[in-house]
C-alpha cells in the first residue's frame, strides 16, 4: 500500500456512496431521474410505483435497477412494519409506533431521493432485502 493512503471503509448501512465507486461509471440524468421518482412512489404508492419503474428500467440501466430494488424492498418492508404496528394498536402501543413509523419513512425517502439525484447509491436502515 503506498504511503499516505489508508484503505476504504464499506459505505454504511443507510449512508449514500458514489455511484462512480459502485459502478465504475457515471449515471445520466435521465437514470438518476428515474431512480429519485422510485424512491419518491415509495411515499405515495407503497411498493406498487418502485416496482413499475424497477421493472421497466432495469434491464436498461445499472443504477436505475440498484436504486429501484431498494426502493421496492423499502415500500415492502415499510408495508409489513404498518401492519405490525395495526396489530400492535390492539394493546395500546401499535398507537404509538404508527405515527413513528410515518415519520422514520418520510425521513428516509427524502435523504434517497436527494442522494439518487445526486447520482449516489442509498442504503435504507431497516430494510428488508426480499429482492437481490
Amino acid at each position: 500500500m503506498a504511503e499516505g493512503t489508508e484503505p476504504q471503509e464499506p459505505a454504511a448501512e443507510g449512508a449514500a456512496a458514489p455511484a462512480e465507486e459502485a459502478v465504475g461509471v457515471k449515471s445520466s440524468p435521465d437514470e438518476r431521474t428515474m431512480a429519485t421518482l422510485a424512491h419518491i412512489l415509495t411515499l405515495f404508492t407503497g411498493f406498487i410505483g418502485p416496482l413499475i419503474i424497477w421493472l421497466i428500467k432495469k434491464d436498461q440501466s445499472d443504477f436505475v435497477d440498484d436504486q429501484g430494488k431498494e426502493a421496492l424492498n423499502f415500500g415492502i418492508s415499510i408495508a409489513i412494519y404498518y401492519v405490525a404496528s395495526w396489530i400492535l394498536c390492539f394493546v395500546i402501543i401499535g398507537f404509538l409506533l404508527l405515527p413513528a413509523v410515518f415519520i422514520f419513512t418520510l425521513v428516509n425517502i427524502i435523504r434517497a431521493a436527494i442522494a439518487a439525484n445526486k447520482g449516489e447509491r442509498f442504503r435504507y436502515p431497516l430494510c428488508i432485502r426480499l429482492i437481490k
